[in-house]
């Protein structure tokens, strides 16, 4: 969660987040492209344990008609929050040019998908979202022919897209649901692990961390599956190894899949059972993951427009339906990368009392709402 906001201080602050992509080896840095890298654990992990989640919520219910309603209701519930507070809180557009399916409505999407899979059993779920892991990749390379329907009605579910639905008024699929479906269902599959014993738990936990590692480390040295874009030698080792682990996030691909939920999956082996005052801190975060996911938009965006004033612009020089987040499009705006850190760390320390508030409020009323919360 507090990684996840330095991406976004980044995307709406950095001085060339509108014209740079920062994972572009012609013209990054390392410092910026590893900014952009370690935000890429985020989204994985959300995704991973909301899987986990719902498998651990199941097996405490003991009751599929009653798993599958609840699912069903926040499946929806999400994806409604996504195109509204969400997609409010991103681009400030009160006129809603432009509705961006992302994190919250794809896990919204694998919610509803993950309802009717129930009956199943959770190794028959982790089949399923292992081969949807391993196997999407080889879409594009299915000859459909150009303006076919199946072409048409498949692509938005696996691959970005860009839909007119109104005049003036676009729906982006930035996170296609089925790759990231995969993942749910992984960690439905393997919500079991986080019912055994510790010492257990973390043997096992290590295990599949490293087998994920290896396997991504083999598959991109031979360079033929698991990543559209390949890596190369680039002009020193740095950044041939930044080339090396440049996979492709949307959608996720075999190999970014790989290499973030091996790291996820140590880090919670490593973390396990871990209790220090770090620890208690950074968790506050954590327990009340929607409500920080939500304001911490708004804060964001503010701060935005404020140091957009301070750079001299007038609020009708600001434009909120371009895509640019209400940055002037065309005129250079933003500030140094040194400076988008510590205006993150600012947003954190922010933060950190209305996720203590919220969390005590939460403990402290048993309002049916909240469980959406």
């Amino acid at each position: 969660m507090i990684i996840m906001a330095l991406d976004h201080v980044r995307d709406l602050m950095h001085i060339d987040s509108i014209t740079q992509s920062p994972t572009d080896l012609l013209t990054t840095t390392p410092l910026l492209f590893f900014t952009r890298f370690v935000t890429h654990f985020c989204a994985p992990t959300f995704v991973f344990l909301a899987g986990a989640s719902a498998y651990l919520s199941f097996m405490n219910r003991n009751n599929v008609s009653q798993s599958r309603s609840f699912l069903i209701k926040r499946g929806f519930w999400l994806i409604l929050l996504e195109f509204t507070i969400v997609n409010l809180g991103l681009f400030f557009d009160l006129g809603f040019h432009t509705f961006l399916f992302q994190v919250i409505a794809t896990i919204g999407f694998g919610f509803i998908v993950l309802a009717f899979l129930l009956k199943l059993s959770s190794k028959t779920i982790g089949i399923i979202g292992l081969a949807i892991i391993f196997c999407h990749n080889l879409l594009p390379l299915i000859p459909f022919a150009d303006g076919s329907i199946f072409k048409a009605l498949l692509s938005p579910f696996f691959g970005t897209a860009l839909f007119p639905v109104a005049p003036h008024t676009n729906l982006i699929m930035g996170y296609p649901p089925i790759p990231w479906l995969g993942i749910m269902l992984v960690g439905f599959a393997t919500g079991k692990i986080f019912t055994m014993a510790a010492d257990i738990r973390k043997n096992v936990l290590l295990k599949i961390g490293l087998f994920a590692l290896l396997l991504f480390a083999i598959l991109r040295f031979i360079n033929i599956y698991g990543d559209p874009i390949a890596w190369s030698q680039q002009k020193d080792s740095l950044y041939t190894f930044l080339s090396f682990i440049n996979v492709t996030k949307y959608p996720p691909s075999l190999l970014f899949s790989l290499i973030t939920l091996g790291i996820m999956l140590l880090i919670l082996a490593f973390a396990d059972r871990v209790n220090n005052r770090f620890t208690k801190v950074v968790s506050v975060y954590g327990k009340v993951p929607l409500f920080y996911f939500v304001i911490h938009f708004y804060l964001i965006h503010v701060s935005m427009i404020v140091l957009m004033f301070l750079q001299g612009f007038n609020w009708s020089d600001l434009n909120f339906a371009s895509g640019t987040f209400g940055r002037p499009p065309g005129v250079q705006s933003g500030v140094e990368l040194w400076i988008i850190y510590l205006i993150w760390m600012g947003v954190i320390v922010i933060l950190y009392k209305p996720c203590v508030w919220f969390e005590k409020y939460k403990a402290e009323h048993n309002r049916w709402w909240l469980k959406y919360l």
